[in-house]
C-alpha cells in the first residue's frame, strides 16, 4: 500500500465503489476498506448451487433516471426481471402492488369501478378522522379487507409492534392500482446484473487497492493519516462514538437452506401477511435470473429488533432518531477532512439508483466539475 493516497474510503459497498471509481478516473488515489470479509455491502451476491444468492435480501435496481441506468450498465448486463411479489394469507395468494387482480381475488371486482366502489364503501363504514397511527391512516387508504389480510400482520413483523402503536405517517401513501399491472415499480429501466452485484462492483473498484476484514475504528489515526481526505460511508453516531446516543434501525436475519427442487415457489418474492408465520418473506433467489438449475435456494427473512453491534437495516426516521441524527449531522460541519455519505452516514433509506445518484453528484462537487 502507498503511505499516502488522496481518498481512504470507508466502505466497500454502492456507494463507496461509485465514489472510487469516479476519483480514480480523475487520477486521484483511494484506497478501499471494509470491516466485513467481502465487497459490495448488502448487495453481495454470492453463488450457491451456480444460483446468485442475495445475501443480505432482495436487491432490484430500478430507477426512472436515464443516467444513472447508462452508468450502471457500463459494469453489468442487466436481465429484464420486474419485481412483481404475491402475498400469501394462509394460502390465499394476492398480487402486490395492490392492482386489478388484487382486487379481483379479494372481492371479484372485475372493472375499475367496482374496485373504487368497493374500496370506498369500507373507508366510509371504518373511516377514522384525523388518524394517529398506522391502522387508522391505512383503513382510511384502503379498506378494511386489505388491511386485514395485507398490512396488518405484514406490517407488525416488520415493525415489532402493533400496527395501532406506528406512526400514521410510516403509510402516508399506499400505491393503488386499478389496472392488471403486476409490476411493483413505475420506473421505466428495471433489473438485475447477470452474473450478480458483486461483479458488477468489482468492475466498478477494478485497479483499486481494497483491504477486507478491517475495523476502521480499530486504528482510525493509522488509516486516517494515510489520505488526504476520509470518504466515510459507516453508521454516523458511531463516527462520533455515540456521544448523543445511539440511533434506531430494524434489522433483519435469513435462514438459508439448498432444495433439492427445482422450483419451490414459483415466484422469486413472496410475502406472508398472516400474523402466525413468523417470517416476514421467502426469497427465492433463482427465479430472479430465470434460473432453470436441479435445485433451488430460498432464504426465509426475519424482522428483528435491532441493538448495537447487530447488522443495521432500515433507520426508523421517527422523530426521536431524526432529532437525534441531526445533531449528529451538525458535527460533520467540523469535519474538514471527512466527507459523510451512503445510507448509514446519511442515516436514510436509499434505494440503489439514488446511491448512485448521491455519489456522482458529491464526487462531481469535490473534484469541482
Amino acid at each position: 500500500m502507498n503511505t499516502k493516497y488522496d481518498f481512504l474510503i470507508v466502505g466497500a459497498g454502492l456507494y463507496g465503489a461509485v465514489f472510487a471509481h469516479e476519483v480514480k478516473k480523475a487520477g486521484k488515489t483511494c484506497l478501499i476498506i471494509d470491516k466485513r470479509d467481502h465487497i459490495a455491502g448488502n448487495i453481495y451476491t454470492e453463488k450457491v448451487e451456480d444460483i446468485q444468492v442475495h445475501k443480505y435480501g432482495a436487491h432490484i435496481f430500478h430507477t426512472s433516471n436515464k443516467a444513472v441506468w447508462k452508468y450502471v450498465n457500463q459494469f453489468a448486463e442487466f436481465n429484464r426481471y420486474i419485481n412483481s411479489p404475491i402475498a400469501n394469507y394462509l394460502g390465499e395468494i394476492y398480487n402486490l402492488p395492490f392492482n386489478m387482480n388484487t382486487f379481483n381475488k379479494m372481492w371479484g371486482a372485475v372493472t375499475p369501478d367496482e374496485a373504487k366502489e368497493k374500496i370506498e364503501q369500507q373507508r366510509k363504514d371504518n373511516y377514522v378522522e384525523s388518524p394517529q397511527n398506522l391502522e387508522g391512516q391505512a383503513i382510511n387508504l384502503v379498506g378494511l379487507d386489505i388491511y386485514e389480510k395485507l398490512i396488518r400482520g405484514y406490517t407488525e413483523k416488520q415493525w415489532g409492534r402493533p400496527c395501532t402503536e406506528i406512526p400514521a405517517f410510516i403509510i402516508r401513501r399506499l400505491p393503488v392500482r386499478f389496472t392488471y399491472d403486476n409490476n411493483y415499480f413505475n420506473d421505466p429501466y428495471q433489473g438485475i446484473p447477470i452474473g450478480g452485484y458483486t461483479s458488477m462492483v468489482e468492475r466498478m473498484i477494478e485497479g483499486i487497492e481494497v483491504v477486507l476484514s478491517t475495523d476502521y475504528f480499530a486504528e482510525k489515526e493509522k488509516w486516517d493519516s494515510m489520505a488526504e481526505k476520509v470518504v466515510y460511508t459507516g453508521p454516523i453516531d458511531a463516527f462520533f462514538d455515540y456521544k448523543y446516543g445511539v440511533l434506531e434501525y430494524r434489522s433483519l436475519r435469513f435462514e438459508t437452506e439448498v432444495l433439492d427442487t427445482p422450483n419451490y415457489q414459483g415466484n422469486a418474492v413472496v410475502n406472508y401477511t398472516d400474523s402466525e408465520t413468523p417470517y416476514t418473506r421467502i426469497i427465492e433467489h433463482k427465479h430472479f435470473d430465470f434460473g432453470t438449475q436441479p435445485k433451488t435456494v430460498i432464504s426465509r427473512e426475519y424482522s428483528e429488533e435491532w441493538k448495537r453491534g447487530d447488522e443495521p437495516y432500515y433507520p426508523i426516521n421517527d422523530n426521536k432518531n431524526n432529532e437525534l441524527y441531526e445533531k449528529y449531522k451538525a458535527l460533520t460541519e467540523a469535519q474538514n477532512k471527512v466527507i459523510f455519505g451512503g445510507r448509514l452516514a446519511e442515516y436514510k433509506y436509499y434505494d440503489m439508483d439514488k446511491v448512485v445518484e448521491v455519489a456522482l453528484q458529491r464526487v462531481k462537487g469535490i473534484l469541482g466539475q
